[in-house]
Order: structure tokens, then sequence, then C-alpha cells
């Protein structure tokens, strides 16, 4: 599936994608989770369609965070230093944005994507690494999701302030729509108001100025929960932007309770909005009952996630899946031992992985489970460890269990790194009867290893706060199902005993642990677990229509795809 580029104006050919983050490598800590990942398999997505879409981002020289596990899961954090002219090519223009009065220049590296059918998207990493700036200023694109508010709220100018003059300077002269990946680069609208400004106050910025950045702007919320959406003092606001930026936001009623919110600076100036998920699309419009709010549920890159035994099988079975990944659908005919070879082959990757990692030898026999999360108290990554004697007679009387587990705590979530140390707990009260890996330093390519390699892929979030989920999606490229809680993209991936199975039943009600614990457990001893071990036939055809169901749909040529009908090509620059 290659897209047709005549669709677009000839004299409007560019979507600008912003995101704070952006995962392309795991040698580029550019991205510290879901967010980042999925602006990546968006852009790889776009290069694959032949789409003409140019993405912005921040570099981060220091990235998120390198993380260090003692023998009791407790966290510590480096620096994630790396090289930008390693990988990336540094551009000539330079921009300059104002920063709580003074001018701070920025410069721009550039990483090309090259598609499956050759195609280039272009991503552009802005940094203000420059001598000619303030130490302070130099410092602004180091850290990812570093800092107090003054820093990130200076990082979200550079993002869309400088954002926008860096495309300008590049040449982007005219953009068909600019699509905001999450509220961080809200301030490019600002961008393009005082581009309507010509040059005047934005105090003479008219409706029909309104109209024409809201034409062209494009928002995806991800959060599903208010406290998660960015908010700053509006002292600090005018301190950062100014007078006159900050009197305009406040006319532009962007600002409550003395606090400037950039969920609510995209919403009021974007055109098309949308949540990640059907049942987040949901949550979103009873968050912001005054906005129109679509669904276009995440999807996932096929050919980054799906590992080298399953893309070789597709090969032979499905050859046309790279092009068009709905081909996916047709792996239903794949035989079924095919099936459990190129997963047993994709597990053997998995174990050598955990091993060179940890030191530790997985038993390649021993049903694996995959939990590998952020690590936030949300996520509850614990929940399978609720009732240990339970987990730990299922192992002994059924078949032995193993469960790998990642996931990085952010520095200043408690709660998070409280988890790891449970979780730690938990491996060692369990060491006789279930072997319990946690790995650090979780990244895209150990990613890629669990997804493919586990054999049930476990998702126990608290509802309704997944907003959407993708790592249950990448499990399904390669044939793992999903036992997960019922919530995010999981209530549409979900055919019990088909795709996967939940926990507990009913995805309308609030969590409760003690109810969803006990029916995993109850999944586990009396359906999973012996399927496994006793009817392998039968796993493996839940294993196959995972793949021919979810993968076939949860991917993200579909995505792109969507925003591309519902969203880009409904916006139009004035």
């Amino acid at each position: 599936m290659v897209f047709d580029a005549s669709a677009f104006p000839k004299d409007t050919l560019t979507v600008a994608y912003f995101s704070m983050e952006i995962g392309l490598e795991a040698a580029m800590p550019t991205y510290s989770g879901g967010l980042g990942i999925l602006a990546g398999d968006s852009v790889k997505a776009a290069a694959d369609l032949g789409l003409p879409v140019v993405a912005v981002t921040l570099l981060h020289r220091k990235g998120y965070l390198r993380q260090h596990l003692d023998c009791y899961g407790n966290q510590t954090e480096s620096e994630a230093v790396w090289s930008p002219q390693d990988r990336l090519e540094l551009m000539t223009p330079r921009v300059i944005v104002n920063i709580a009065g003074r001018k701070v220049e920025v410069q721009a590296w550039r990483y090309l994507v090259r598609g499956e059918f050759g195609h280039t998207v272009p991503v552009y990493f802005l940094d203000t690494a420059l001598p000619v700036n303030a130490p302070y200023d130099q410092s602004l694109t180091d850290w990812l999701y570093g800092g107090d508010d003054c820093y990130r709220l200076s990082q979200q100018v550079v993002l869309g302030l400088g954002g926008v003059a860096m495309l300008r300077a590049l040449g982007y002269q005219r953009v068909q729509s600019y699509h905001m990946n999450e509220g961080h680069s809200a301030l490019l609208s600002l961008a393009l108001f005082e581009e309507q400004a010509w040059g005047r106050s934005l105090s003479d910025v008219n409706g029909d100025a309104t109209d024409a950045v809201q034409k062209r702007c494009v928002f995806t919320t991800h959060t599903p929960v208010p406290a998660g959406h960015d908010g700053f003092n509006f002292d600090l606001v005018r301190h950062v932007l100014g007078n006159e930026r900050s009197d305009f936001l406040k006319r532009a009623r962007c600002c409550t309770n003395g606090s400037l919110n950039m969920t609510t600076i995209a919403l009021n100036f974007s055109r098309y909005i949308n949540g990640v998920s059907m049942r987040h699309n949901e949550i979103s419009r009873n968050m912001f009952p005054d906005h129109v709010i679509d669904a276009v549920t995440n999807g996932v890159h096929a050919g980054e996630w799906t590992s080298r035994p399953f893309k070789a099988l597709y090969d032979r079975y499905v050859p046309e899946w790279r092009r068009d990944n709905l081909y996916l659908r047709y792996a239903i005919s794949i035989p079924l031992q095919e099936i459990l070879q190129a997963h047993a082959e994709a597990k053997r990757d998995l174990i050598a992985e955990v091993e060179r990692r940890s030191g530790i030898r997985l038993d390649p026999a021993a049903m694996t489970i995959g939990i590998a999360r952020r690590a936030t108290a949300y996520k509850r990554s614990d929940l399978l460890f609720h009732d240990p004697d339970r987990l730990r007679a299922i192992s002994r009387k059924i078949g032995p269990l193993q469960v790998l587990c990642a996931g990085k705590a952010h520095p200043r979530d408690g709660g998070g790194r409280d988890l790891i140390r449970r979780i730690f707990q938990a491996a060692s009260d369990l060491a006789d009867d279930v072997t319990v890996v946690y790995l650090e330093e979780y990244d895209m390519d150990l990613g890629r290893a669990m997804c493919s390699g586990v054999d049930i892929w476990l998702n126990t979030p608290q509802k309704p706060y997944e907003a959407s989920g993708t790592s249950g999606m990448k499990a399904a490229l390669n044939g793992v199902p999903s036992l997960s809680v019922l919530d995010g993209w999981w209530i549409e991936g979900h055919m019990e005993g088909v795709t996967g199975w939940s926990v507990d039943e009913d995805w309308h009600c609030a969590s409760d642990s003690c109810n969803e614990s006990q029916s995993l457990y109850d999944k586990l001893e009396r359906i999973i677990v012996p399927m496994y071990y006793r009817q392998p036939g039968d796993f493996a055809k839940i294993m196959r229509s995972a793949i021919s169901v979810n993968g076939s749909y949860f991917n993200a040529q579909r995505m792109v795809m969507q925003y591309l009908q519902n969203a880009y090509l409904r916006v139009g620059v004035s």
C-alpha cells in the first residue's frame, strides 16, 4: 500500500508531525516509552506509505535515563549520553526563539527514515547546545522529561515555536497539517498565530486568524487523567513567554485557576482531535465535553516489531504483507506447526538475549510470561504476584512457569520505584518454584525480543487509565496471545479464546485488584497453562488468530491511513 501524494494540493505537500519524543533506534535515547515509540512507528509507516511527512522533536543529548538495579530492585539512574554526529546530519540553518527575554539559538540535526519502498521521511532534532547560548539555554535539549517547570516550559517553547521557525528556515513554507502528538508541542499554534498577524501585535488577531490556525492543526491526546496534562503557573508563563504571548493565551481561554494548560491550547486551536482507542475516546469526551473528539486506535509498525523468524514465515506465505499489512489476515492459512517452529526460534533468540544481559539461562520448555511496561503504580506490573501461593501451586501442579519483567521508573516516581522492589521481593520468595527475572535497561531491542519470544503477554493496568497500550499489539504480530485487563486497545482486540484472554470480564467498572488477580489466576490455572502443556495445537490456533485478527489491524499502517483520511485531507492551508 503506497499512497498517491497527488491527493494533496500541489503546493501543500507536507504534514508536520511534532512530538516531544521519537523512538527510532535503541542506540538513540530520544524516547522514554510508549509515546515516543508510537511517534517513531508513525513516521516509519508514513515512509512506507510514501506520505509527504516531516517530523520535529528535541535532540535529548543526555537521553531519558540509564537504569541500574541492585539485587533488591533499588533503581539508580545515570545519563544516557550519545553522539548525534554518529547517526544524524547537522543542518545549516539556525533560528532564534525568545525565552524569558533571552534570544536562544536553535540548530537542527536530520535523520532520514527510509520506508520499505525507498521513500524517506526526515526527522529534525532541535538542539540548543551552541556556544552562543548561555549554559542554561544550552542544556534545554539535554534531558527528556527532566528539570523543573521552567525547564520543561522552555523546552516546549523550543519544540513548538522553534520547530515552526526551523521548518520555515529549511524551506517548508506551506504545510498542510501540523500534527501535535500530545500537548507538549501546543505552542506551535502560537507560532502560527504570529504568522497570521504579519508582524502586528497578537492583540490584533481576529476570528479569521483563529479559523486559519485551527484548519491546520491536528491534536492527539494520550492521557486519560486530568493530572497527566501539562500545566504551568501563569506567573512562570509570563516570565518565559513574555507579556504579549501570555496575554494572548489568556484571552484565548487557555488558562484556568492561574495555570496555563497545554492540552487546552491544543484543544482550542485544532480542527481535528482524537483519542487513541475507542475507550480513551469516551474518557476524553467526558473530560473535555466542549470539544468534538474522534478516535484513532494506535497501531505498531509491523516491519519494526515482527521478529526475524516471523518475517521469514510471512514472506513465504503472505508475501504482500510488507506492502499492505492487512494481508496478514491471510496468516490464518499458515500451518500450525510452522507457527510453532517460528515461535520456538524467536524464543531461543530471547533466551540468548536474557542470558547475555543477565547471565540467567531460562528454560526454553517452560511457559514464559512477559510483563514489560513503564514502571508506575497504575500499570500494576506486580498484579501477577498478588497471591504467590496460588502462582506457586499452578507451576507445581500443571507445568513450570517463568516470568520475564522489564521497565523503567521515572526518577521522581516513588510508586514506580516501589513496584520494581516488590517484583524483586516476589522473585526471591518464588525462587524455588517460579523463575522471575527483572531485566534493567528496557529499550527497543529488548522490547522486540520480549514481545516475540515470550509465550503469553500479560498487561494488568488499573482501569480506565490505559489510554491504548501497544505492547500487546507487538506481541500479536509475533503470534503471542495477550492475557490482559479489558482497557485501552484490548477492548477492541480481545476475542476470548481466539486472540487471547481477558483478566476479569467487565471493562465498564473500576478496577478491583483482588477480583482481577483471582480472574488472572483462574485463567492461568484452568485454561491457559493446561492448554500450553497438554494441547499445543489448540494453543497454536490462538497464536495464529492473534496474528490474523490483531496483527492485520492494530498496525501503524492502518493508523496512519486513518489520520490521512480523517484528519490530514480534511485540513487545508488558508
